[in-house]
């Protein structure tokens, strides 16, 4: 992994912190990814449609991933209607980088060093680190398995993503077209299950949710190019330090307790990035 594509994957994970922070702040955590789904589909028709077609070999991995990521965008909405920024979103996200290299041991080709490896848990131990106040500081325990859920849909649609991209010949454009599918199956299945009323009505929420959805197209296209050029289990590792500036900006916009705890994980989660790099 170069210096370039290393900046690029913590430029990601602020961008993925960010849409983030952006769903937690409407008062319908739902309606936001609504409107954040809704935006996907313009999105990723804007710079998949003037695109050469990718391979028609890719298209069975976007429609598997934008089924994976219904039940991400559904998991993460339960957690966060049950506790906050700064501990939902390590449990979320911190479980799937452990997960994807366990099981891309096993099924993926991409070589992986022993310091690679050993980055990869001091980011699992700082990550866990991180979400210890959910046991400790008399935070809702509800929370739990949907941030576990979404953790174990972030970690499916890691490796499809990072698989699928491979074989479409333009991660680019394979982005794009699960954009569209993701957009098109959260929204359409939000409708069904909940009606009409969850599309929220106040022009602030749909500004909002549209910024957020530009972030996490950002987020999402900088990853999965990057699996295209570097191990897929070092980059989703990578992309976790968005944990780190997810809990910033819990403390700074939010007001949440910046603890020993939280900066302990800070360092852990940092080390784990350098040790990657060895």
């Amino acid at each position: 992994m170069t210096l370039w594509v290393l900046l690029a994957v913590l430029g990601a994970a602020f961008l993925h912190a960010l849409w983030n922070a952006l769903i937690k702040i409407g008062t319908s955590r739902v309606g936001a990814m609504v409107i954040l789904s809704v935006a996907e589909v313009p999105i990723g028709l804007a710079i998949a449609l003037p695109r050469a077609p990718m391979n028609t070999e890719a298209w069975p991995w976007v429609i598997a991933a934008g089924c994976t990521h219904f039940f991400y965008k559904t998991f993460l909405v339960f957690a966060y209607d049950r506790g906050d920024l700064s501990r939902v979103y390590p449990l979320a996200r911190g479980a799937a980088p452990l997960a994807v290299a366990l099981v891309g041991a096993v099924i993926l080709n991409d070589a992986i060093t022993g310091a690679q490896y050993a980055g990869i848990a001091l980011l699992a131990c700082g990550i866990a680190l991180m979400a210890r106040g959910v046991f400790t500081d008399g935070e809702s325990r509800h929370l739990i398995p949907f941030a576990l859920g979404s953790a174990a849909a972030t970690a499916t649609y890691t490796m499809l993503d990072g698989l699928g991209a491979r074989v479409s010949g333009d991660a680019v454009s394979y982005v794009a077209w699960v954009f569209v599918a993701d957009g098109l199956i959260f929204t359409l299945g939000s409708l069904l299950w909940r009606g009409p009323g969850v599309v929220p009505r106040a022009p602030r929420a749909w500004v909002v949710g549209s910024f957020a959805s530009l972030a996490s197209y950002g987020a999402y296209a900088i990853s999965i190019w990057a699996m295209t050029v570097a191990p897929i289990a070092v980059v989703a590792a990578l992309r976790e330090t968005s944990i780190l500036f997810a809990v910033l900006i819990g403390w700074l916009a939010f007001g949440e307790r910046m603890t020993r705890d939280k900066a302990m994980a800070a360092v852990l989660i940092v080390a784990g990035v350098i040790v990657t790099r060895l």
